[in-house]
Formats: structure tokens, sequence, C-alpha cells
């Protein structure tokens, strides 16, 4: 049979696109927590992961005080209102106090400890200053107080023996207060992931270098490598930037080699694909071992991680590969490589939070994949969407604060309830 005659030969079925949860538990699968602790500064512990249990060797407060400035009194002695009572003694913050004698009040400021004896402060509000004979001190009292007004109880923030923070908690401003509170002036802290990043693609220009006027036909400026960079300060990651890498195999294969050593995660943009210029997966196959996934989401398809071996050192690190489109990358770092350097962290919850909310725009054409719409909320307490949805126009991530988690083949009416993720929580 002659070779126009012969069959074609049956195309080659495309494998399936993973669902975006599964991709994040494979991830996952892979960030077994790093070992290194450190010990820092209570003061410079901001967004870092407790590496220990902190439990209270004291309570908070340490006595009942007063959280007014006014008079500490027995209620007993104050039935009814325009009670006149001699003022024997003043109690500031940090001072201690004597006794509260019966049928008298003490001039009380707030913070101070109430005089045993005392069960109640009167703000000063609602009393009057006097002066008795001798100019002895004097207060009229216009407000019947009850039992416990205006007294922090002594342990009702925090009790002897208390966790108050929990290994794998990411730290926040309360917390480290929270942490000196209990006498902690140092916290034992997660070790920073140690993240190599780079970006690949002879197209890309950095600021400064290149005047607008000047730029050549298809370059275009790096935004990628300033928002990641960013984004894995605010993660706790120690970056080293390696800036952009050109797209031909030699050069690529040097960059993974060099990243490998003394770093825990390579992170890259752009080239993860299949084409010809892309040589992200030849090379991190031929120094290690790839999985190349096609996620079904939008934006953000190409989505690789991998392991690269070190050469020097033993072991390998790990390698995640982003997509070169902006909003693409940015998206698929918050939603697969945020948890995953968290979790290298041991934080003890990587999950992304989602509310539900209402729509206030529409979306009449389904998509096959799962979409993470830029949406912003707006006065009337519902959504409006970013006109302009492509993976190339980052001004969409500027302008929302959430995406909006669309399922697969879902459109979307005005009133309809959705499910709203807030940017906030994610760039923590």
């Amino acid at each position: 049979m002659p070779d126009s005659a012969k069959p074609a030969a049956p195309a080659r079925a495309r494998a399936p696109l993973m669902s975006l949860d599964e991709a994040l538990r494979r991830v996952l699968g892979h960030a077994a927590p790093l070992t290194e602790v450190e010990s820092l500064s209570t003061f410079d512990a901001d967004g870092r992961v407790l590496a220990q249990d902190l439990v209270s060797e004291l309570q908070v407060p340490p006595q009942d005080n007063s959280s007014m400035d006014g008079y500490a009194v027995r209620t007993v002695d104050v039935t009814r209102p325009g009670v006149e009572l001699p003022v024997t003694q003043r109690i500031p913050a940090g001072h201690a106090a004597e006794p509260l004698a019966a049928g008298s009040a003490a001039r009380i400021f707030t913070g101070a400890p109430m005089p045993a004896g005392a069960d109640a402060v009167v703000m000063q509000e609602d009393t009057e200053a006097l002066e008795g004979e001798g100019g002895a001190a004097r207060v009229r009292i216009n407000a019947v107080p009850r039992r416990g007004d205006w007294v922090r109880e002594a342990g009702e923030d925090v009790t002897r023996g208390a966790t108050i923070l929990r290994k794998g908690e990411r730290l926040a401003p309360a917390s480290l207060g929270l942490a000196a509170g209990i006498g902690m002036n140092r916290l034992l802290v997660a070790a920073r992931p140690r993240v190599a990043l780079f970006s690949t693609g002879d197209e890309l220009v950095m600021p400064g270098e290149v005047p607008p006027a000047q730029m050549k036909p298809g370059a275009i400026y790096n935004s990628n490598r300033f928002f990641l960079r960013a984004l894995l300060l605010r993660l706790g990651c120690a970056v080293s930037d390696l800036g952009i890498v050109p797209d031909n195999r030699a050069a690529t294969l040097a960059a993974l080699q060099s990243a490998a050593e003394g770093h825990d995660l390579i992170l890259t943009s752009g080239g993860v694909s299949v084409g010809e210029e892309d040589h992200i997966k030849p090379a991190v196959e031929q120094l290690g071992q790839l999985d190349l996934w096609q996620i079904a989401m939008k934006p953000g398809k190409p989505f690789a991680y991998g392991q690269v071996r070190r050469g020097a050192a033993s072991g390998a690190a790990h390698f995640m590969g982003l997509p070169g489109n902006p909003v693409s990358s940015f998206v698929t770092f918050l939603l697969l490589v945020r948890p995953f350097l968290l979790q290298l962290q041991g934080a003890a919850d990587t999950a992304m939070v989602a509310v539900a909310a209402r729509a206030d725009f529409t979306v009449a054409r389904a998509d096959k994949r799962r979409e993470f719409l830029r949406a912003r909320r707006n006065a009337a307490g519902g959504l409006d969407l970013f006109p302009n949805q492509s993976s190339g126009v980052l001004t969409s991530a500027h302008w929302a604060d959430g995406f909006v988690d669309n399922p697969a083949g879902t459109t979307i009416a005005p009133g309809d309830t959705v499910r709203f993720i807030p940017l906030a929580e994610l760039l923590m």
C-alpha cells in the first residue's frame, strides 16, 4: 500500500487537566517541614511561624485592677446615690494598695491594683470630689455601683499554666503582644525557607535598564520578579534574586545547578510550557525530576513541581515553576506556592479562607476550568467584577481585593451567592 494510502496514525490522547485540589494535595505531600529553628527577639517575630508552645508561668492580669479612673468602694457602703465617703488613699498604677476600711473610698487610676475589701469602682464621671473638715478629702458617689463594676479580675486574660500560643501558629502583631505579656522577650520560630528566584525569557527587560521609548519590539518589563519577591518576603522567606535567565538550555541548566546549592526552593516564572523555547522542563528533568501539571484552573493552567539535585551537598532543592503571564503567576503563587512555603515552616493552617458573598455582576459564559475572577467588594455589600479578566492584565490584581472562586461550568447572575476569597487573607 503506498504511503499516501496508509491510514493516519491515531492522535495521541491528551492527558486530562488535573484539578487544583489534587495538584495542591500533591504539592503539600512533598512539603516536609524544615527542621531548623531560630531564636528571635519578640520584636522581630511578626509573620514567623512559632516552633514551640508558649505556656504562661503567670496569670494576666496578676491581680484584680481598675479599668477606669475613679474610686474603689465597697458596694455595701453605697446603697443610694449621694453617699459621701472619706478618701483614705490614692492608688496610681504600679503602686501597692492598702486594705480598704469599711465606710471609705480609695482614689484609683486605670490599671492600679484593687485594695483588699473593695469590690467595685465608680468612674470619676459619676462622682464629685469634696473637701471635708480640716482639708480631708471626701467624695460624693452619685451612682449606685454593682459588685465587679469596672474591675478587671486577676487571670481574666491569661491563667497560669495556659497555652496561649501553639507551635505552628503564624505570629501576628497581637500574638507578639500576648507573648510579651507573659514575659517572653525571645521566641523560637521556624527558620526562614531559602528561596532562589529567577525569571526566564529573552523578551524580559528590567525597569531602569532601558527607557520605555527605547524598548525593542516584543520586549516587556519584568513585573513578575517584583511581586513574586514581595510575596516571598511577606511569607518570611530569605530570597536570593538570581535575575533573568536567557532562553537557552545551557543558561537554564547553570542557573538551576547554582540555585539548588544552599536553597530549599527554586521558584521560576515563565518557560514551564512545552514549546521549543521553554527550557525549564528538560533542564529540571536532566538535573533531577519533574512533575509537569496542566491544572484545570483559570488563570494559571501550566504549573510545575519537581526537585533539583544538589551537587556539593546531599539532597535536593524543591522546584516550582509558575506561568509567565503575570496574573497567572500571581494566582498560582497564592494558591499553590504560598501553602507549600507555610507548610515548610511547620504552619498548622495553610488553607485559604473563603466567605459567601453576593455577586453584583454577570458571568454569562461558563468556562470548562475552575476560574478565579478578580473582584472587589462594593459599598452595597456585594461584589463587582473587573471588566478584563485576561491573564496578562495585572491591573486586575491591583484593583481587586479578592477572588471569586467559580466552579467549572458555572454561570453567575446578579444576586447569586458566590465563594469569595479575600486577598487580605492571602497576602499576610
